[in-house]
């Protein structure tokens, strides 16, 4: 299983815009990611409906898993896109 932690950069955190773009990217890497907030709960990272239900906020910090081959290589690509503040974009 790969991982990876970060902490949400956009002013507004993981809410409408953001969230979109962001599940709009986890869905075209293809595999299946899963998105979990710091209490504990967790959804897949391609639904915006989950996302936006986890409520994450500026500044917090979640994590990103998957099993699946390229798993390394998509993580990274989502890292970046979370580390990003998407409302300035």
């Amino acid at each position: 299983m790969s991982e990876r932690t970060v902490v949400v950069a956009s002013s507004v955190g993981l809410h409408a815009r953001p969230a979109s773009l962001f599940s709009q990217a986890a869905a075209k890497t293809g595999i299946s990611i899963t998105l979990t907030s710091a209490t504990g709960r967790s959804v897949n990272a391609a639904s915006i409906l989950g996302v936006l239900s986890l409520g994450i906020g500026h500044g917090e910090e979640v994590t990103l898993s998957s099993d699946a081959e390229g798993a390394e290589t998509a993580l990274d690509a989502l890292v970046i896109v979370l580390s990003t503040d998407l409302d300035r974009e």
